[in-house]
């Protein structure tokens, strides 16, 4: 069975996802605040610190909803194929304001679209939160899945949105080690996929060696961009989107590239020479 296209434009239900405070200090440390300085960040660390109230990671939000919940609808099924076809394409988060650092939200999901990319296609999933108890907009979330092998089927290409690297140096450069059991860590915020911590498992997929989440790369950037754009400001981050280029190996650096513009940041995080999140943008939002 090829792509279950009578799945694009149906919307579910997809339950309430809670969170607690500790669930956010797990996933702060997780993608390496406070690594390499335990003083540092301790308002996204710690939840008791002297005068430190406890604040939330604004790309929290792509796993939040996952915690603790319980899916009361029933999503469409995208096809017949086999996992080892799927790859994390793209992602983007879009805040309606700062993280609760305890908080319950009720979920929406959608296909959006599926698009023919010649012999491979893309799916795109969309989900949005809304505070379980005031139904207040949280965050929207935009997933977009790579399928090897199911294009070819006549449809859209879909959207291409320009993006290309400023002709000038960065604006700002952030550097972030991640730890050589960094994908250990990460792995307690709910993705729990053994191809980041199975070296059986990596070696079917053709792989050396297990490699790091490519949502704990985009949590790395997303630190870097509060820290170095957002004044460390979670109130300033209105989003983030940014596509998958390459796989990270847990112990490599990190090096975000940013350039400023008008209401918004371009981005790019490499490992040395090689892009492994591409085509980024970030939104800057107005704190007020």
């Amino acid at each position: 069975m090829p792509l279950n296209l009578d799945a694009v434009g149906q919307e579910w239900d997809a339950g309430v996802g809670s969170w607690t405070s500790k669930d956010a200090l797990v996933y702060a440390l997780g993608v390496g605040a406070g690594a390499l300085d335990p003083l540092d960040e301790l308002e996204f660390t710690t939840e008791n610190s002297h005068d430190v109230p406890q604040r939330v990671l604004p790309t929290f939000a792509v796993v939040a909803g996952g915690l603790n919940g319980q899916g009361s609808g029933a999503a469409p099924s995208l096809g017949d194929f086999p996992l080892q076809a799927i790859l994390h394409a793209e992602q983007s988060v879009t805040l309606h304001g700062t993280l609760p650092v305890e908080g319950s939200v009720r979920l929406t999901s959608s296909i959006s679209g599926m698009y023919d990319k010649g012999r491979d296609a893309l799916i795109v999933m969309e989900t949005r939160a809304r505070d379980a108890a005031t139904d207040a907009p949280l965050y929207d979330t935009s997933a977009t899945i790579f399928v090897r092998g199911e294009g070819g089927f006549g449809g859209d290409r879909g959207p291409s949105t320009p993006w290309s690297v400023p002709e000038r140096p960065a604006d700002s450069v952030v550097a972030y080690p991640t730890r050589p059991d960094q994908a250990l860590l990460y792995r307690l915020s709910g993705d729990r996929n053994p191809l980041h911590s199975d070296p059986w498992l990596a070696r079917q997929a053709g792989l050396d060696r297990p490699i790091l989440h490519g949502l704990c790369t985009y949590g790395f950037t997303g630190r870097a961009l509060l820290h170095a754009v957002c004044d460390s400001d979670p109130a300033r981050f209105g989003g983030m989107s940014a596509r998958f280029s390459a796989p990270v190996l847990p112990g490599q650096e990190l090096t975000v590239h940013a350039w400023r513009e008008e209401g918004r940041c371009l981005f790019q995080t490499r490992v040395g020479d090689t892009v492994v999140l591409d085509r980024g943008v970030l939104a800057l939002a107005d704190p007020r």
